[in-house]
């Protein structure tokens, strides 16, 4: 139950950072045309294709006694490492929905919207509602990447039980301790689960266009 807690709990701030984080910059891609832009979203994709453990160890690198931990940002081994690596993973599946989401709106009523209110006010007030249903089901896509995420966690979180170890490092676990019971529990609760959020995110899409 513990690494189930924890799983649910770290997708749900890693979705949080990745929604803040993801929303402005998905809408700016979408919206605007600039210098290096095709670079940048190559870059802001490749966790997506990249072997976890890749990730994993570039994270390793940024964070470890050569990196990052030089400023005292001791990251390595606790869950904040593991909220990390899950925000990491899952912002491509964010970025790239939301942003479709936006290419799909209808261009002539954000240029209206232009003729009265500032960029802010049509980004919060015409943009994101209009994009909502869109919006919605890049963050329950994100959601489930983030509850999934096994290499780049285990590489730079540990799996250490109590503390870091998610429900896909629990599975693993029971797996290699001959635990098939414990292990077949999780996996079932985990499929569903996904099954479930993922069904609901198809909806969503279908009616973002």
């Amino acid at each position: 139950m513990h690494s189930l807690v924890l799983s649910l709990e770290t997708a749900l701030i890693a979705t949080f950072f990745v929604l803040a984080a993801g929303l402005p910059l998905s809408y700016l891609f979408a919206r605007f045309s600039f210098k290096g832009k095709i670079i940048m979203e190559t870059l802001f994709s490749l966790p997506l294709i990249l072997p976890p453990s890749v990730v994993g160890y570039i994270l390793l690198l940024l964070l470890g006694k050569d990196g990052l931990g030089r400023l005292g940002i001791q990251w390595i081994f606790t869950w904040k490492a593991a909220v990390l690596a899950a925000a990491i993973v899952a912002f491509p599946l964010f970025f790239r929905t939301a942003k479709a989401a936006f290419e799909n709106l209808d261009v002539s009523i954000i240029d209206a919207a232009r003729l009265d209110g500032s960029p802010i006010n049509i980004f919060w007030k015409v943009s994101v509602p209009l994009a909502k249903h869109g919006i919605i089901a890049a963050v329950m896509l994100a959601f489930l990447r983030a509850m999934g995420e096994f290499g780049a966690t285990l590489m730079i979180a540990g799996n250490i039980p109590g503390a870091t170890q998610t429900a896909p490092l629990a599975i693993y676990d029971h797996v290699l301790l001959g635990d098939e019971k414990s292990a077949l529990i999780l996996s079932l609760f985990l499929t569903l689960f996904s099954f479930v959020l993922l069904t609901i995110s198809s909806i969503f899409l279908k009616r973002s266009g």
